[in-house]
């Protein structure tokens, strides 16, 4: 993958205000790049998954993910969830 290629989306999710998670921020090369330097800085947990990313690129900024997206980014918080138990 190229850098202006590279694509990268930010997931907000509050479990008790949030219905679902939202697309927080969202960009491809520089600020996909951008995303994941201040992700690293936070702490946030990252996990790649391209067919994920591609279909939550199309989503604009602030909108809750399709209930058709809720296993995959299901999964993503369990990874989250886990990451964050071992810190």
């Amino acid at each position: 993958m190229t850098e202006e290629s590279k694509k990268a989306v930010a997931l907000r999710y509050e479990q008790k205000k949030d219905a679902a998670p939202k697309v927080v921020a969202k960009g491809r090369g520089w600020i996909a790049e951008k995303i994941i330097q201040v992700a690293r800085e936070h702490g946030v947990p990252l996990k790649e998954d391209d067919a994920l990313v591609e279909v939550l690129s199309k989503l604009d900024i602030y909108e809750e993910i399709p209930i058709e997206l809720y296993k995959a980014v299901a999964e993503i918080l369990v990874f989250v969830y886990q990451i964050k138990g071992r810190r």
